[in-house]
C-alpha cells in the first residue's frame, strides 16, 4: 500500500483547493454585487481576498522552493476572510441580521468557509510536518 505524500480533499491538493476556493471567492464577489446593484467596494471584498488567494496559491505551484511562504500567506488570507465574516456576530446581536440582506449573506459565507478552508490549511501544514519528520526519522 502506497503512503500518501500530500494532504488532499476530496483529491485536491491545498494548492489546488486553494485555488478553487479563490475562484469561488472572487466570482461570488462579483455576483453578489451584481444581484444587489452595490457600487460599494466593499461587496466586492470577497473577489479581492480570492484574487490574493488565486495569485498566491499559483505562485506555489509556479515556485515550489518558495511554496511553504506562499501557502502560508494563502493561509494568512483565509483568517482574514473568516475575521472578516465575523462582524456578522456583531450584526445579529445589534438586531439588525439581513437587514442589508446581500451584504449579510456574503458575511456568513465569509465566516463558515474561511474557517473551514483555514481548517484544511491548518490539516495540510500539520500533514507535511508529519511527512517531514518521518523522512528524517527514516
Amino acid at each position: 500500500m502506497e503512503q500518501q505524500t500530500e494532504f488532499t480533499v476530496l483529491g485536491k491538493n491545498i494548492e489546488q483547493l486553494s485555488i478553487y476556493y479563490g475562484f469561488f471567492l472572487f466570482l461570488w464577489g462579483i455576483i453578489i454585487s451584481l444581484l444587489s446593484d452595490s457600487t460599494s467596494f466593499t461587496s466586492y471584498i470577497p473577489s479581492y481576498m480570492g484574487s490574493v488567494i488565486i495569485l498566491f496559491s499559483y505562485l506555489s505551484i509556479k515556485f515550489i522552493n518558495k511554496k511553504k511562504f506562499f501557502m502560508h500567506v494563502v493561509a494568512l488570507t483565509g483568517v482574514l476572510i473568516a475575521l472578516g465574516g465575523l462582524d456578522v456576530i456583531r450584526i445579529a446581536i445589534s438586531g439588525k441580521l439581513l437587514n442589508n440582506y446581500w451584504a449579510d449573506m456574503s458575511k456568513i459565507m465569509m465566516l463558515i468557509t474561511g474557517v473551514i478552508f483555514v481548517y484544511f490549511c491548518f490539516m495540510s501544514f500539520k500533514f507535511a510536518r508529519k511527512i517531514a519528520h518521518e523522512k528524517i526519522n527514516n
